[in-house]
């Protein structure tokens, strides 16, 4: 299912359990991973040494794509290095896209730091720019992360981009004899973005159904074999991350965009919220059309 990973790293902690976790992926799939370092050509990196100009960050990260590149050499995953300098969130999108590359794997910071992280995560700009589907990885001193996967969730409200995104988590877990739940949410706060579109908690309840019901639908011409369905009223990051802990799910897989997002995924959307919050791998999937 996926060929080539593309892992943005950094040397950080967080990028390390990244890297370990997408070299269990790669080496799953028998997929090659593209160790990427990024020069932030926003920071100032330049000197001049002994007369000749130096960018202090890209040889700095001639260490680092080293030092991740021993890491899979020793997991015995097939990988391969290249620095590039740009400002990073747009490059690694561009990167992934560019170089087709079939998933980004990044680190999130999750709620730790969230005050300082909540606009500005290069890992969260990468999910909103992404033509190609992200998966992000949270690590907490109480996480473990879990993989293969055994149980996947899929988010849903009936949407295309959902439909879109859901068709790709079944394709992960029918490959991974996982089982699937799917989940809708009956928001009952939140009003409609036309107060003349505003429709009744029984049409909301049965649009809810319709959409849990195409998902498992489309789960069994996948060969998914194990499927639960979900219907629940409240807010749908809350019933997210609630599904997740009732159900032990490994990993989340989402729409970038849903209902109430148009032509990019929104700050504060579900999928963004999902990505800070979940305690486990979230797979985001933007829109194709």
């Amino acid at each position: 299912m996926y060929e080539h990973i593309l892992l943005p790293f950094d040397g950080s902690e967080r990028a390390a359990e990244a890297l370990h976790h997408a070299g269990e992926l790669a080496h799953w799939a028998d997929a090659t991973i593209q160790v990427l370092y990024v020069a932030d050509t926003t920071r100032d990196s330049v000197t001049v040494v002994e007369g000749e100009t130096v960018d202090v960050l890209a040889q700095k990260g001639e260490d680092i794509v080293e030092e991740a590149a021993q890491t899979l050499q020793t997991l015995g995953v097939a990988h391969e290095t290249d620095i590039v300098q740009g400002n990073p969130a747009p490059t690694i999108a561009e990167y992934a896209e560019r170089y087709d590359q079939d998933l980004v794997v990044m680190p999130t910071h999750g709620r730790e730091g969230l005050s300082r992280y909540v606009a500005g995560s290069v890992s969260e700009k990468v999910v909103r720019l992404s033509s190609v589907p992200v998966l992000t990885v949270r690590m907490q001193p109480d996480e473990t992360l879990e993989f293969p996967y055994e149980s996947l969730l899929v988010p849903t409200d009936g949407s295309a981009a959902a439909t879109h995104a859901a068709g790709h988590t079944l394709s992960l877990a029918a490959s991974l004899d996982a089982t699937v739940h799917v989940l809708s949410v009956v928001d009952d706060e939140t009003p409609g973005l036309d107060v003349r579109s505003t429709v009744t908690g029984k049409e909301s309840e049965q649009a809810a159904t319709d959409a849990v019901e195409a998902v498992l639908s489309e789960a069994e011409t996948r060969g998914v074999t194990e499927t639960v369905s979900h219907i629940q009223h409240g807010t749908p990051t809350e019933e997210i991350l609630d599904c997740i802990e009732s159900n032990n799910v490994h990993a989340v897989g989402m729409a970038t965009t849903g209902r109430r997002g148009t032509d990019r995924i929104l700050l504060g959307s579900v999928a963004e919220t999902t990505v800070r919050s979940a305690p486990v791998p979230v797979l985001t999937v933007a829109d194709s059309s």
